[in-house]
């Protein structure tokens, strides 16, 4: 209690005399004052570690050490090149074991593994495929044989293809292919963003007539539930278009239906997972579209968040900044729900470009303007003091997900991603996934190792861990009661979390 006294206490008074000129040697008491603010101010500096909490954090800095004097350190390598390194980490098995709360930054087209994608659905009756003049392909559920359309002049029937070809194993990791981005020579594959982001394209594109078949969406959700639960994660909030869904008799199913099933399979799902919060879709559109369709979608938003208070979480923006408009460009629908009165909460994607100075650069300050909830990505968010500052009063926490800043090629070494700052001030921060089929991960493991291990350094330590966790339900659109019975069963499961591994 009396440490705690006196941290607070040195975070209101001026430090400054303690660094003032001296002739001499550096007065060492000085100096200690000077270390531990510092540690204060970091993520997970304010808290006070039980005994059992300690001996962990001790066990897991040794374990870096180990980790960072090794002949390769992960986090300063392409993903793509240290995974299986990764997953032998001691450290990221004791990440997968950790409860880590909420995933709040995944899409809905890539947050089921593609293996389940490709050996499970592409296995079922009446699944057609064609193969584009791009070199992508295309699927579609069809009780006949579809019709040619400007991307696909030939659809073939899998079930028959497979038996031309005779070779499944072969031919399923042929598919899998189009809706990763994972590559054993990533530094080849995609030597600059354009590219890397043209296949990034392609494999939704690809995934979404898979996706979009009813059946297969409702079997979707719940796989995507049940990944998620196994990496120990409670609560979901999941970024997705609402795209029409579709029968096999070519019955097309609105938005109203989407959500009524996504419900549907959550309930269900927390009836078997008692210790599953929830789940709840963040409505997004492209940044591609012109301002007349925002405008519609935001009026569509308004309007399911009315229907849906307790599935609908806000909206979003999606799609490469870089090449998209900017959120300023769709000021006059984005002021809509402020100008009429209605409750639509942003969660906007911005931030997420090296390009310092462009317009697509003043995103960040816009989206603030638009009081977004969140910030995804906020890549640029170092680079702004101002936004900064802003973010941080107004305790608006940034979803960084590591591993799609490397693989999207933002920064290679993750020992220099810009998070590092904003984890050495404690700014406000949750980790997530963004696309984890896309870069062969699942749940929040890998991006958590990433962070705790590259990017926090040796500074980062069983408090930051515990403060991230426990950010993702305070800064999730979980009502308060909600998030009280989330953070009560969170520590109950660190408690033992703890128990088991110190």
């Amino acid at each position: 209690m009396a440490i705690s006294l006196c941290v607070a206490l040195l975070t209101t008074v001026p430090l400054l005399w303690l660094v003032r000129e001296t002739d001499g040697m550096p007065d060492p008491a000085r100096r200690d004052l000077l270390m531990r603010e510092e540690t204060s101010r970091q993520t997970g500096g304010l808290l006070t570690l039980t005994a059992a909490e300690q001996k962990l954090d001790t066990r897991l800095h040794q374990l870096k050490e180990r980790e960072m004097s090794a002949a390769q350190f992960p986090p300063a390598v392409h993903f793509f090149k240290v995974k299986t390194l990764i997953e032998k980490s001691p450290i990221f098995k004791l990440l997968q074991r950790m409860p880590k709360g909420a995933a709040l930054h995944i899409h809905g087209s890539s947050v089921v593994g593609v293996e389940w994608l490709v050996k499970n659905v592409t296995h079922r009756p009446h699944c057609y495929i064609c193969f584009t003049w791009d070199n992508s392909v295309r699927f579609l559920f069809s009780d006949r044989q579809p019709f040619p359309r400007w991307d696909c002049f030939y659809w073939q029937l899998l079930e028959t293809l497979r038996a031309k070809i005779g070779d499944d194993a072969g031919f399923d990791n042929s598919l899998m292919q189009h809706l990763t981005l994972f590559t054993e020579d990533p530094d080849g594959e995609y030597p600059n963003q354009d590219v890397v982001w043209e296949k990034f394209e392609k494999a939704f594109i690809a995934a979404a007539g898979l996706i979009t078949h009813a059946p297969v969406l409702r079997d979707y959700y719940r796989q995507a539930l049940e990944e998620l639960h196994k990496d120990n994660i409670m609560y979901l909030e999941l970024r997705s278009g609402l795209s029409r869904t579709y029968e096999l008799d070519g019955t097309i199913h609105d938005k109203t239906w989407t959500l009524n099933m996504f419900q549907e399979v959550t309930e269900n799902f927390k009836r078997d997972h008692p210790d599953f919060l929830g789940a709840r879709i963040i409505i997004s559109v492209h940044r591609a579209l012109s301002v007349s369709a925002v405008t519609a979608a935001v009026k569509e938003a308004i309007q399911l968040k009315m229907e849906f208070p307790d599935v609908v979480a806000g909206f979003d923006m999606v799609g490469r900044e870089n090449d998209g408009r900017t959120l300023w460009y769709f000021r006059e629908a984005l002021s809509l729900p402020a100008d009429i009165g209605a409750s639509l909460p942003f969660f906007f994607h911005a931030g997420e470009t090296d390009d310092e100075g462009t317009d697509v650069d003043q995103n960040i300050l816009d989206a603030l303007l638009f009081n977004t909830t969140r910030i995804g990505h906020g890549y640029a968010l170092a680079h702004h003091p101002l936004a900064k500052e802003l973010s941080r009063k107004r305790n608006v926490a940034v979803e960084l997900c590591p591993i799609s800043n490397q693989v999207l090629k933002l920064v290679s070494d993750l020992r220099n991603h810009p998070a590092a700052v904003l984890m050495s001030e404690g700014h406000p921060m949750v980790i997530s996934s963004d696309d984890p089929s896309l870069f062969g991960t699942s749940g929040l493991s890998y991006d958590f190792y990433e962070a705790f291990v590259g990017i926090g350094g040796l500074k980062a330590n069983l408090g930051t861990l515990k403060e991230l966790a426990l950010n993702s339900i305070r800064y999730s659109s979980l009502p308060a009661h909600l998030k009280d019975v989330g953070l009560t069963t969170w520590q109950n499961k660190w408690n033992a979390f703890v128990s088991e591994n110190s």
